[in-house]
């Protein structure tokens, strides 16, 4: 997975993501989210974001509860929650396997994306680190402080409350300090070059023919079995 281009990253997003659109059978839906775990096995990046699929998991199976409780039947709650976790999983794949530098270069300079728009995404990933860290000092501060960590759910969630506001506030002093490094550095003023080659390789040809196959296979089975 490392050894791929970011091109053929992203035409891996943009496959699952219809494969996850026209596959209507939680067990396709499952079976696809077990194939991203044996991808995250093999790149041996599983251990480094188990938190973060177990994040996912938790949200899929709170938006499964939502759509049940919504009306919806017990298959389009699994639906639901399984596509979430599909298409989450690949995304967290791709950005655990794929330097930030390498994916704004192949988006500007194969995908023909203006730089700014690729900045502002690959910036705002830069940050979700960042955030977590202050948001885990904040916790530690209050902690010291006294403030509860634990007891009952609305009294964690009312202590929370006090972490909104710090980190709020230093999200945007952050924001802030960004906008005039890049203002100070002229950005947008000239043409950004890239010097690293992304060019796509045999391999990458390989893995796109694959995914293709896959769409088309997921497409089939859509449109004649209802699956």
């Amino acid at each position: 997975m490392t050894r791929l281009v970011p091109l053929t990253k992203i035409f891996m997003i943009v496959a699952v993501s219809l494969a996850v659109l026209f596959l209507q059978s939680p067990p396709a839906l499952f079976a696809l989210f077990l194939a991203e775990i044996v991808i995250f096995i093999a790149a041996g990046v599983l251990q480094k974001n188990r938190k973060a699929l177990l994040a996912f998991i938790f949200f899929a199976i709170l938006l499964g509860v939502i759509q049940y409780l919504g009306g919806g039947t017990l298959q389009s709650a699994y639906v639901a929650g399984l596509r979430m976790l599909a298409l989450a999983g690949v995304f967290l794949l791709v950005l655990a396997t794929t330097r930030l530098q390498d994916l704004t270069a192949a988006v500007v300079t194969q995908l023909h994306i203006p730089y700014e728009y690729a900045f502002m995404f690959t910036a705002a990933l830069r940050f979700v680190p960042d955030f977590l860290a202050e948001n885990k000092a904040v916790l530690e501060a209050q902690a010291c402080r006294g403030v509860p960590q634990n007891g009952h759910y609305l009294r964690r969630s009312k202590a929370y409350l006090g972490v909104v506001q710090p980190l709020v506030l230093k999200s945007l002093a952050r924001s802030e300090t960004m906008a005039l490094s890049l203002e100070l550095r002229g950005f947008g003023a000239g043409t950004t070059r890239f010097t690293r080659a992304v060019t796509p390789q045999q391999r990458d040809y390989l893995v796109m023919a694959l995914l293709t196959a896959g769409v088309a296979v997921s497409l089939y089975l859509r449109l004649t079995y209802s699956y």
